[in-house]
């Protein structure tokens, strides 16, 4: 059956619909749909209404068509993106926040980019501490040690321009990763191990931070660095008992030097003022030797002065000065036996020297052990009657 044959088409052929009858039908709709006449009541020959009926439909077609063309070039921009378009391929203009409009493609195309997105990418291990990926996180210090660090890098795109079209890579994480591990190889490389896994960790966040943003403005990535966290630094696990040990041994050092510094700073102290006190008590004693000789000095030369006017009575009265000064520091008492008819009686001694010198303190005396007698007193009595035997006989 050929497609010119009036039986094509037919419901009891089971073949194509006629496409005429199609284009009619579809004529008819539009132009109820517009208020136009319908051509229901034309005949099927009528050539000039069907040709114009088509006519209207495919211009109204292409209208629409145009609209949605035309329609297809809006595009809204949040204010935390930046729109990029691209004209041909080629980079146009970037636009700000707020409705835009481009050319519709295949003129112009546009790239909508998030700058305000904080972006994380980890060096050293993959979303936990404990998945490490060694290739990254073993690296050498300046004294030849390895280390194992994880760390990550906070950071957020600041030109879109520059990230679109200086990138050979798609994926800005690698970017990103690879400029950190060698900005970190090159920090930790030229530090010590102690210093990069205690007290520098802070400076080697920093110095790492300066260096991979210098590596991504020399690149063009149009990405900024805001932070780089250090996650763990440690030796490696196969020498981490060694490695304890040392640390250990290391503390014990620091603190016997620390008490050994306490220790020099409480005797030092000490000593200093011990010395100082002495050279003091030696200046003081000079002084006083000096002084005591310089008033000898003058007292011999008064005494002196008097003994070449009264020899006999200077000389006299110097003995009895000296007498009492020997005396005065003495407990006895010295009795004139002769004046004392050969009987010895109580004397209160004690209130004798204190009255003679009121600074000497003697053992408070005790009448009843005086009065009673004893073996000891009876042999002192003994031994003083022969002397009484003699001193009278010598009467």
């Amino acid at each position: 059956m050929g497609l010119n044959d009036p039986q094509w088409g037919s419901k009891n052929s089971g073949g194509p619909p006629d496409l005429e009858e199609v284009m009619r039908n579809l004529n008819r709709k539009i132009e109820s749909l517009f208020g136009g006449k319908s051509g229901g009541g034309a005949p099927k020959g009528g050539s000039g209404n069907v040709s114009g009926g088509r006519g209207i439909g495919i211009g109204l077609i292409v209208l629409i068509v145009a609209l949605v063309w035309i329609a297809s070039g809006f595009y809204l921009v949040d204010p935390s993106q930046r729109g990029v378009v691209l004209r041909f391929g080629k980079l146009s203009e970037v636009t700000g926040e707020g409705p835009r409009w481009h050319l519709p493609y295949p003129v112009e195309a546009v790239e909508v980019v998030n700058l305000s997105q904080v972006r994380t990418v980890e060096v050293g291990y993959r979303e936990n501490v404990k998945n490490k990926a060694l290739k990254e996180s073993l690296m050498l210090t300046d004294d030849e040690n390895i280390i194992d660090i994880q760390f990550a890098v906070q950071y957020f795109l600041k030109d879109p321009a520059e990230y679109l079209f200086y990138n050979r890579m798609t994926d800005d994480r690698e970017i990103v990763r690879q400029a950190a591990e060698t900005s970190i190889r090159e920090v930790v490389g030229r530090n010590k191990m102690d210093f990069v896994l205690y007290e520098g960790r802070e400076q080697i966040a920093a110095e790492t931070t300066k260096l991979i943003q210098a590596i991504l403005d020399r690149y063009k990535a149009g990405i900024v660095v805001s932070k780089v966290t250090m996650q763990n630094a440690q030796p490696p696990e196969q020498v981490q008992a060694a490695f304890d040990d040392a640390v250990k041994a290391g503390q014990d050092r620091e603190r016997q030097k620390n008490e050994g510094q306490a220790y020099a700073n409480d005797v030092v102290p000490r000593a200093k003022g011990a010395a100082a006190r002495l050279m003091q008590e030696a200046d003081g004693y000079k002084q006083s030797v000096i002084a005591n000789a310089e008033g000898d000095a003058s007292r011999f030369k008064q005494i002196l002065v008097e003994y070449e006017k009264a020899p006999q009575v200077t000389r006299e009265r110097m003995y009895q000065d000296m007498k009492q000064h020997l005396l005065t520091s003495t407990s006895k008492v010295l009795l004139d036996q002769k004046s004392g008819g050969g009987n010895l009686l109580y004397l209160p001694l004690d209130k004798l020297i204190q009255s003679t010198n009121p600074g000497a303190e003697l053992p408070a005396y005790k009448p009843t052990e005086q009065l009673t007698s004893s073996p000891s007193n009876e042999a002192a009595a003994r031994v003083r009657e022969p002397l009484f035997g003699r001193d009278r006989e010598a009467r």
